[in-house]
């Protein structure tokens, strides 16, 4: 499976830099008041592609965190229930405990 997601990542960069030797003409990107920016078409496309996924992730965020604190609340409650249901089968095993009997102090006893 590695060797085939490396082949796949390999194949992958090397259509991307032909791609890249494609596509180096220069074009204008017009701002406002008069600003104009002259840079090759692939920089560009790869500065929109990389702002995009950082923009993804950002929004993302809240999501995860939201995500994981569900999570972690969920285990602990799996957690007391299954010390519950321990506590309830040690309680089964054991023979019932006579309520009579009154523990003697170490003291009283010489």
């Amino acid at each position: 499976m590695k060797i085939i997601s490396r082949l796949i990542a390999a194949i992958l960069f090397i259509l991307f830099f032909f791609f890249a030797l494609k596509n180096t003409q220069e074009i204008t990107l017009h701002f406002f008041l008069g600003y104009e920016r002259t840079d090759p078409l692939v920089l560009v496309l790869l500065v929109c592609f990389v702002g995009g996924a950082i923009l993804g992730v950002l929004a993302m965020t809240p999501v995860v965190f939201r995500h994981r604190r569900e999570a972690s609340r969920h285990k602990k409650a799996v957690s007391t229930l299954q010390k519950e249901r321990e506590a309830q089968q040690l309680a089964q095993i054991q023979p019932p405990q006579p309520d009579s009997i009154v523990p003697v102090p170490p003291q009283h006893l010489i």
